[in-house]
């Protein structure tokens, strides 16, 4: 008879403990989807196929280290306190923020008007970060932590629009329903258009997609290997964005966006310089 393998069952809860953390590290990006209004367990368990039972012990572990917080009012679930602290720290690596930061505040400054820096989220547009300008009516359509469907708004249409056309098809199936119900505006055949015309001229426009009077104009960004890295952009009252100032303002965003591209090429150079990490410094994964 064939003796059971030696070592199996501590195996199996290896390959089950695993999966429970890949499983609950899988729900931190759902959440971040709506960083502020966060989501019920109710949407977790339809967005993830869990049972109810396992998204809430997962989530309760994630509470519990820090990760995710529950409001106590509306018993939603969303990204606690830790999550941000790690991404101060990855921030110091990826360099993003940092590198746009000058940049967004210089593009405020120069014309006037809200700059933005955002990022893509799978299918959505994030913003993390935004510079008021020096005129006293200010748009409210984006804040710092607001995501929108990628192509609603002039910094996600340009990343949408940076993106090739079956993954453009994917995200705008994926998002078809959220689009019908919550931005009216925003119909599949006007993001295609969108798509179309941020390709032949270099940059994006929103004509009020959001907010009627919201206007926007946006650039996206990219790494030194081509991929997207996020997107410039900068929005005012619809009575500021004349044809003329619309391309004023691009080409703003297109200088400032080499100068954010230019300087990433200089970080992920110098990152590269640096060689493979010793076996026993932090964060090298040793093959087991």
């Amino acid at each position: 008879m064939r003796q059971p393998r030696q070592g199996l069952p501590d195996e199996q809860g290896q390959i089950a403990g695993a999966q429970s953390v890949t499983r609950a590290l899988s729900l931190l990006p759902l959440l971040g989807r709506d960083p502020v209004r966060g989501a019920a367990l109710g949407e977790i368990v339809e967005e993830t196929g869990l049972s109810r039972p396992t998204a809430r012990r997962l989530l309760l572990s994630l509470m519990h280290s820090g990760m995710v917080e529950q409001d106590p009012r509306t018993k939603a679930y969303m990204l606690g306190e830790e999550t941000y602290v790690l991404g101060t720290l990855a921030a110091q690596r990826f360099g993003l923020l940092d590198v746009a930061h000058d940049a967004v505040a210089r593009l405020a400054a120069e014309t006037g008007d809200t700059a933005f820096l955002s990022v893509r989220r799978d299918a959505f547009s994030l913003c993390v970060h935004k510079e008021e300008g020096s005129f006293p009516i200010r748009v409210q359509a984006l804040q710092v932590g607001f995501r929108h469907p990628l192509g609603v708004g002039a910094g996600s249409m340009s990343m949408l629009a940076a993106l090739a056309d079956d993954e453009v098809d994917e995200i705008l199936d994926q998002n078809a329903r959220l689009l019908r119900e919550d931005y009216p505006r925003a119909t599949e055949q006007s993001l295609r258009e969108g798509v179309a015309q941020t390709r032949d001229r270099g940059w994006a426009l929103n004509p009020g997609m959001v907010l009627t009077n919201s206007w926007a104009v946006g650039r996206a960004l990219h790494l030194p290997d081509g991929r997207l890295a996020g997107a410039l952009s900068i929005a005012a009252i619809d009575s500021r964005m004349t044809p003329d100032r619309q391309v004023d303002i691009a080409n703003r965003l297109i200088a400032a966006s080499a100068g954010v591209e230019h300087r990433l090429a200089r970080l992920y150079a110098r990152q590269n310089t640096r060689g493979p990490a010793p076996s026993n410094a932090p964060g090298h994964r040793q093959n087991v």
